[in-house]
């Protein structure tokens, strides 16, 4: 016989809290879990602090068993802007937890499904995040190391509920790692770069702080150039989108983590990395208490983290395949090398397998996959044909 759950939209603010707590409980015990910040979470699904509600709808629900006792939760959700850059309207769901019960899963599942069905949808990608995709985006099936910041960390029973229930490999996302060491970079990349600085048109700096305005000017023009334009599903970002962005992150900027290329006075690129806050999180149980300020101010200045997140390389498209990549990093490297250099390792957040120019830039800088994350989709119709994402060219 079928166990039925109880299913409840979340609404309230006890379902909140019961949405925001589960994951706690269900990876008590798992040592390289990290509580992620209930501030970070909760924005995603507040219309006043995430965009996305400006062209997209979003709903969530907490699954509880006999006795009340909350076992699984799920979101669902459309962006109108994007939804129909598919052969068929697709929707998302995400932040999904459950319990080891497949049937409790699928309660789940089928409740995004028909909820997207109802408003015309024909397929789900999961699990992602109603917002960017450099957060919250993807399964993670393989590393289950430390997870960096604002990236998933599941449980690995979840791999057969997705794929038993019908979801199937959209893409992969490959999460690199390595060391800061000069023996680590190609000679092809070296060269790349030392060609480019023979032009002394050609310059790489990196971001100030006391220049502020000019850098996030130059990033939005670069962003919108080289990533909203060409790869389907990535949102334009506004100039005050992209301001309100870096002061969100002010306390944890590190100048030389973030490099811009130019030629002449032109912005061509950029190299965007920042500290792993997770190595801070990592102490505070989803909560910034005075406690946890100090802890914060103990770990940037005191005890120094050592290992860099690299988020996002930007190019234009009238400069790729010119070496502008090989500059920014070895511009960059030469400060990481350093001995006086905080920071000793890079981890390259993530690289979709329908990016083989990335994936191929990672072998010349010495970095090797660390963690695997699967975007899955799920065709309602199963007689229509699958699709795999498409290789960038």
């Amino acid at each position: 016989m079928n166990t039925i759950f109880d299913i409840q939209e979340v609404k309230s603010p006890q379902t909140q809290e019961e949405f925001l707590r589960l994951p706690a409980k269900l990876y008590k015990g798992d040592k390289n879990w990290i509580h992620p910040l209930k501030e970070d979470i909760q924005n995603i699904f507040d219309p006043t602090k995430n965009k996305h509600f400006q062209h997209g709808e979003c709903t969530r629900w907490i699954l509880t068993n006999q006795n009340g006792e909350t076992i699984g939760r799920v979101a669902a959700f459309i962006d109108h802007k994007t939804k129909d850059l598919n052969d068929q309207p697709t929707g998302g769901m995400g932040f999904f937890e459950c319990i080891n019960n497949k049937e409790a899963a699928f309660q789940l599942f089928d409740q995004c499904k028909n909820w997207l069905k109802e408003r015309n949808i024909e397929a789900m990608d999961g699990p992602i995040n109603f917002g960017e995709r450099h957060q919250w985006w993807g399964l993670l099936i393989d590393g289950f190391d430390y997870p960096n910041y604002g990236m998933p960390y599941h449980h690995s029973y979840y791999k057969d509920f997705f794929e038993e229930y019908g979801f199937q490999i959209y893409f992969k996302q490959y999460t690199y790692k390595t060391q800061f060491n000069p023996e680590n970079l190609s000679k092809i990349l070296v060269w790349k770069a030392d060609r480019i600085f023979s032009n002394p048109k050609y310059r790489v700096i990196h971001f100030k702080k006391n220049e502020s305005e000019r850098f996030i000017k130059d990033f939005t023009e670069v962003y919108n150039k080289a990533w909203a334009k060409d790869i389907p599903g990535i949102d334009g970002i506004e100039p005050i989108q992209a301001q309100e962005l870096f002061k969100s992150i002010q306390d944890i900027i590190e100048e030389k983590l973030m490099w811009f290329a130019y030629y002449e006075d032109q912005v061509i690129g950029f190299f965007i990395m920042m500290p792993d806050f997770n190595q801070i999180l990592k102490h505070l149980k989803g909560k910034i208490t005075l406690w946890g300020k100090l802890l914060f101010l103990y770990y940037k200045y005191i005890k120094k983290n050592q290992k860099a997140l690299g988020l996002i390389f930007g190019v234009i498209p009238e400069y790729q395949s010119k070496g502008i990549e090989a500059a920014l990093i070895k511009t960059f490297s030469d400060v990481g090398f350093s001995p006086k250099f905080q920071f000793k390792q890079l981890e390259m957040n993530w690289i979709g397998d329908f990016n083989p120019r990335m994936m191929h830039l990672m072998e010349h800088i010495g970095a090797k996959i660390h963690k695997t994350h699967i975007t899955y989709r799920k065709l309602f119709d199963p007689n229509k044909p699958f699709k795999r994402a498409e290789i960038i060219k």
